[in-house]
């Protein structure tokens, strides 16, 4: 950026080189991710532009949307020139990116592999910060009934009702399921906790004559599946 750029309103800027602007006439693909942060931002401050509180964000988050998407409000607002108000439209964003991706799977998918499994779950799982257990109720045919949130637990573990997890089953007269919960800290390797819980679910899914098609963790990333490591 020239000296010009720097003391000049962004408004004031040649029109190809203003964001708002600039998409318009090229697109958003033509855009740098610190100036589609700085259309998000707006306005700048006396001392820096929207684009270079763009630039700081994405130096906050290592120069990865990935990151970016798991900084909370408080953490953006430790830059100065980021209120409360321009880090809520961040997060904003970044969760309407996440329920973008969910809604792209088919409401017709069938979920026989752990790819289609984790490309419903991991937008929504990915960036967390604590556990979280859903289950997946299929039909035969193995395509969604319903999700279910069971619980939402600390960084270490989760504690699953399986009362909860049959009385789920029962209601949408699934035949099939799912497990699927998020390892926040990256490792997917499944603890001797989770391998327990697998087993207790699968023990009490039999009894009521329904299978237990996989148990998948996310851990970013990263997808571990109990199915193909012969686990189940």
């Amino acid at each position: 950026m020239s000296d010009i750029e720097k003391n000049t309103p962004i408004k004031e800027w040649a029109r190809d080189e203003q964001p708002r602007e600039k998409l318009i006439d090229k697109g958003p693909d033509a855009l740098s991710n610190a100036e589609l942060l700085a259309i998000l931002i707006s306005t700048g401050t006396t001392k820096y532009s929207a684009i270079d509180l763009g630039r700081k964000i994405m130096q906050l988050a290592d120069n990865s949307l990935d990151v970016l998407g798991r900084l909370s409000v408080k953490d953006l607002m430790k830059i100065n020139g980021i209120g409360e108000a321009k880090a809520v439209t961040i997060v904003t964003a970044m969760e309407l990116g996440r329920r973008r991706l969910k809604d792209g799977v088919p409401a017709a998918e069938i979920f026989n592999a752990p790819e289609k499994i984790a490309a419903l779950m991991a937008p929504r799982l990915a960036d967390l910060t604590q556990e979280e257990f859903h289950v997946l109720y299929l039909k035969q045919n193995l395509q969604l009934i319903k999700e279910e949130t069971i619980c939402t637990g600390g960084l270490t573990s989760t504690m699953v009702d399986i009362r909860l997890v049959m009385r789920h089953a029962l209601e949408n007269l699934a035949v099939a399921m799912i497990l699927v919960h998020n390892h926040p800290l990256g490792n997917p390797k499944p603890s001797e906790a989770d391998k327990q819980l697998t087993s207790r679910i699968k023990e009490a899914s039999a009894m009521l004559d329904i299978k237990v098609i996989d148990h998948v963790i996310v851990a970013g990333h990263k997808v571990f599946s109990f199915s193909e490591e012969g686990l189940l």
